[in-house]
């Protein structure tokens, strides 16, 4: 299925035109100039997603923590080592 409409049909035609695609639990594609630019999902969809991320980040922070990869000190020395990077 051709999940994909135009940035002017969605101008002209509003909402309805990615409803659709999110009854059917799909994303739509907004093209601009014939190039795709946007992604629009659910707001469930999001969330998901956005969980998904934010579990990745911890699971990350994990990994870091016991292998060692983070730094202790102070926020004027932390501060001091971003800023003259």
């Amino acid at each position: 299925m051709n999940n994909t409409v135009t940035a002017n049909d969605l101008k002209t035609k509003g909402v309805s035109t990615i409803e659709n695609f999110a009854k059917q639990g799909l994303e739509t594609i907004v093209t601009v100039h014939g190039k795709e630019k946007y992604v629009v999902v659910t707001k469930e969809e999001f969330d998901r997603l956005r969980e998904c991320e934010l579990t990745a980040a911890i699971i990350e922070s994990e990994a870091d923590l016991k292998n060692g990869r983070y730094k202790e000190g102070s926020v004027e020395g932390h501060i001091k080592r971003i800023t003259n990077a």
